[in-house]
């Protein structure tokens, strides 16, 4: 047995570890989506281009998604706690250092490094939590820990709507500091170490591999919108991508030990799992990169306003993913979760039709069924993905859980982004016209750009309101896919089942 915990009846302090290991977690997926609203800031501040404020977003979720695999193997080699404690100790210099940075390049090089960290604190959160609790206890422990995950996008935005209010760009990092201290001092003092019992060899060539192969994968993902499918650079990333993975697989089976067996895939828990948490992640992010800009510029909420206005997600998950083990127990993990997908695709669907002169009250509502829904789905898909490894790799099996996510959302934001930019040029139609062409172009790209430009344009209340339209029609676009996604994925779980597994007592003998 680990260090973790001494009986099967779990760690006596399991409980007030969990509430450490959730505030690790939400400071590290709050870091995603809390720059969104600093961008303009720091646009004007440090003087970045278009590209150089891509990379500044996107420099983190590269890193971090391309290191979650070797990371989540490293804290099963070496020691999860110690892997909590780098990852935090590594954010905290990071974000202090990205506070006071003077310059594009090095935020960007500082983004990239909290990424480092984030991805050495994520796996080693969940992994933790599989180790502590005993398995009576493990799915509502997981199910908590899966209702912060999901409202940590929603806390991200609210706290930098909050900072910007008042303070500069620089507080969105700052605030992480004191934060993620508290949260490495309570996780020296109070969390116990664990680690794989069995002495198992690195695997530093399938570690390169999979880093390669994913951060190939989500940099074409993150470009594509900016640079076009077509680009060379974006059509080159996916082959990349393509290949390393590729070779990835290769070298993983002809491993006696590998770091994460690709066979896992034909169990139908392990594929089940990703998929569901793939597929939802990727409506989530994409609905948020929808709905924070409708909220602002087609309903003219503030920032903060709009910031404020996205809570009720956060709360609504935190509340109800810790009742997803119930209904597991009465309905069936399969039945649970393509009943949350539905629910899911219902406010998808419904946030898809409110025009340019709703009220938030509709918009709260769709915001409640998607919330709701996904909090019933993230918890079991959870359990199926980190259930179908052994108690030893807890930390690979939670990289890869979290993998999943990142995957998701970075090809959510392309896709979904790529909708509402689609609908938004044609619903925009010959409005542009009457303007110069460099202006016009602008408009064409993003409804932020065009009313500025009609703000300042003779006649330019016609321009906003067409904009506005346009961007109704771009929003009714990417959310009727993603609802049809959601509707889509709950078929597949219906008609394939999840194959149930008992959380940390599959192993990978069974692929």
């Amino acid at each position: 047995m680990t260090e973790a915990s001494s009986s099967t009846a779990g760690h006596p302090d399991r409980w007030a570890i969990l509430w450490i290991l959730n505030l690790s977690l939400v400071l590290i997926v709050a870091s995603v989506s809390s720059l969104n609203l600093a961008i303009p800031t720091i646009q004007r501040e440090l003087n970045a281009s278009a590209s150089e404020l891509v990379w500044i977003n996107a420099a983190y979720a590269l890193v971090f998604a391309g290191l979650l695999l070797p990371a989540g193997a490293l804290g099963d080699r070496l020691g999860r706690k110690g892997a909590l404690q780098a990852g935090l100790s590594i954010f905290i210099a990071s974000a202090l250092l990205a506070t006071f940075a003077d310059s594009p390049s090095q935020l960007i090089v500082l983004r990239g490094l909290m990424g480092v960290g984030a991805a050495l604190t994520m796996p080693a959160t969940l992994s933790i939590i599989t180790v502590i609790f005993p398995a009576d206890e493990k799915a509502k422990a997981i199910a908590i820990w899966s209702g912060f995950a999901g409202a940590g996008g929603a806390i991200g935005i609210l706290a930098s709507g909050l900072l910007l209010e008042w303070y500069w760009w620089g507080s969105v990092f700052l605030v992480n500091v004191p934060i993620a201290a508290l949260a490495l001092l309570l996780v020296t003092l109070r969390v116990p170490t664990s680690r794989d019992a069995t002495e198992r060899p690195f695997d530093p060539v399938g570690g390169a591999l999979s880093i390669a192969g994913l951060v190939a994968l989500v940099y074409g993902l993150v470009q594509g919108p900016e640079f076009g499918w077509t680009d060379g650079a974006v059509i080159g990333a996916f082959i990349a991508a393509a290949v390393f993975l590729t070779g990835w697989v290769r070298v993983e089976l002809a491993q006696a030990d590998p770091m994460l067996d690709p066979r896992l895939f034909k169990l139908r828990p392990f594929s089940v799992g990703s998929f569901t948490i793939t597929s939802s992640f990727l409506v989530m992010f994409g609905m948020f990169f929808v709905l924070t800009q409708y909220l602002q510029f087609v309903l003219g909420y503030t920032a903060l306003q709009a910031a404020v206005r996205t809570l009720p997600f956060a709360i609504a998950m935190v509340i109800v993913a810790p009742r997803g083990p119930a209904l597991v127990q009465k309905l069936g993990r399969s039945t649970t979760i393509s009943t949350g997908m539905l629910i899911a695709a219902s406010g998808a669907f419904w946030l898809a039709i409110l025009g340019s002169g709703s009220s938030y009250g509709p918009v709260l509502g769709s915001i409640l069924l998607l919330a709701g829904g996904m909090a019933l789905v993230f918890p079991a898909a959870t359990e199926l993905i980190v259930g179908s490894l052994p108690q030893d790799k807890a930390g690979v099996a939670s990289a890869m859980n979290d993998t999943t996510r990142e995957v998701g959302g970075a090809i959510g934001i392309a896709l979904l982004g790529t909708l509402l930019s689609v609908g938004y040029r044609d619903g925009l139609g010959s409005a542009t016209d009457p303007l110069p062409p460099d202006a016009a172009e602008a408009a064409r790209d993003s409804i932020g750009a065009a009313l500025v430009i009609a703000a300042e344009a003779p006649g330019g209340e016609l321009l906003a309101l067409a904009a506005r339209d346009a961007y109704v029609d771009g929003k009714r676009l990417a959310m009727f896919v993603g609802a049809a996604i959601f509707v889509f994925s709950a078929i597949v779980v219906r008609v394939v089942g999840t194959g149930e597994v008992a959380t940390g007592e599959a192993g990978t003998e069974s692929a």
